[in-house]
């Protein structure tokens, strides 16, 4: 049976004998060393059926000639045809699936698409109030873009929508960057959301990522959970969703570090913003707020010269490791907060450590970690682990997917 492809062609992606084995456990992405042969020339986002040496068939997929991973799969069944039905049905569903995961009646923000994890790579939609931000990462998403976005308008009934595809990765399928508003009026300033009872302001247009780490949402209220009477560090603090998850639940001090004067800003109007001045029965107290512009690897230092401990320790750094080859000096750069991190815990205090870098493993991460143990000459017990919310789900047969891990050490 032949189809022809969106672009109206008939390319195809033949594969070196055995490499059809990932494709067969449905993982959803080949790589450009697994190819034997490309028979006609498909353009950036194209349509391509993928096949075995044999000629078997084992994929339909979006083609990137600029990136090492040379096609992302839309589908593994030969009748199902990458279409603009079958697209708009992915979108449809992937909202809908977010009516039933837990925390959603604790926010009014959440991921409503997360690529791969719903048949839909390249395409992320986090939901903020009434404002949707998109960005569209892989080339098979870009070349639909129009219906992908008009399906998102129609399935979240989110009034505006912002563009935010400016993410490294881009590059590497060979896209530029874009940016700004596809549905209403740009946003006229940060948007407020709510979760688990707190307050933020989120920056949309200039934030990191799509504005905020709705990822760290459950994360986030346990840090709170664990908070009362410690002292709390929090290293890369960005806009103050540990600090003001800590001070919701009763620290005794939270100092906030953060190499970005505008993210301080930001966290100190979100603590604010939720402060007793407000008149709120459970405000927070920005007394027990400390606020530090410094290099956290740095400051790290300076905190075990002047002696200070603390009982509660959360290091959220940015991702170390973009890509496989990233992985060594970002493992560097994790061991090396991880044990001053452990320096400064008081005997029995928590360190809530956390990577967001695709190329570190969860095995990795742990071992790297207890690595810094081991030079930090000090035991600790792992109590919990850390993963994204529900919203952020991860396929079986796609790892990767599973970006952000953590680890909840307890100093013995």
């Amino acid at each position: 049976m032949s189809f022809m492809n969106k672009a109206g062609t008939k390319a195809t992606l033949v594969l070196k004998p055995g490499r059809e084995k990932s494709l067969l456990r449905l993982h959803p992405w080949v790589f450009s060393g697994a190819i034997a042969m490309v028979k006609g020339e498909p353009q950036s986002g194209e349509t391509v059926a993928v096949r075995a040496s044999d000629g078997r068939f084992l994929a339909w997929a979006a083609c990137s000639p600029s990136s090492q991973i040379r096609a992302k799969v839309w589908s593994f069944i030969e009748q199902e045809v990458p279409h603009e039905a079958l697209l708009r049905e992915r979108v449809k569903r992937a909202v809908a699936r977010r009516g039933n995961f837990p925390g959603n009646v604790t926010t009014n923000a959440m991921r409503l698409v997360h690529a791969e994890a719903d048949g839909l790579p390249g395409l992320i939609a986090d939901r903020y109030d009434d404002v949707l931000v998109v960005q569209i990462t892989s080339a098979g998403a870009e070349r639909w873009r129009d219906v992908l976005v008009d399906a998102l308008y129609v399935a979240s009934g989110c009034r505006q929508i912002y563009e935010r595809s400016d993410a490294d990765v881009r590059a590497l399928e060979g896209l530029p960057a874009r940016v700004g508003s596809l549905v209403g009026a740009p946003p006229d300033g940060p948007v407020i959301i709510g979760e688990h009872g707190l307050k933020y302001r989120v920056d949309i247009v200039a934030g990191q990522k799509t504005g905020f780490f709705l990822d760290q949402r459950d994360n986030r209220a346990l840090v709170g959970e664990l908070a009362r009477d410690r002292d709390v560090l929090n290293c890369f603090c960005y806009t103050g969703g540990f600090t003001l998850s800590a001070l919701h639940g009763g620290a005794r001090s939270v100092m906030s570090v953060d190499s970005s004067g505008a993210a301080l800003e930001l966290a100190r109007g979100n603590v604010a913003l939720n402060g007793l001045e407000h008149g709120l029965e459970h405000g927070l107290d920005t007394a027990r707020a400390e606020w530090v512009d410094a290099d956290v690897f740095r400051h790290l230092r300076e905190l075990r010269t002047q002696g200070r401990n603390f009982d509660l320790i959360v290091l959220d750094p940015p991702k170390f490791a973009p890509t496989s080859k990233d992985v060594e000096r970002a493992a560097r750069g994790y061991k090396d907060i991880n044990l001053n991190a452990l320096k400064l815990l008081r005997p029995g205090g928590l360190l809530a450590t956390f990577s967001c870098s695709s190329g570190v493993s969860a095995d990795l991460f742990q071992k790297i970690v207890a690595g810094a143990g081991a030079d930090a000459e000090m035991s600790c017990s792992i109590v919990r682990r850390f993963f994204a919310a529900a919203d952020h789900p991860v396929l079986l047969e796609f790892p990767e997917g599973e970006y952000l891990k953590g680890l909840l050490l307890q100093r013995n």
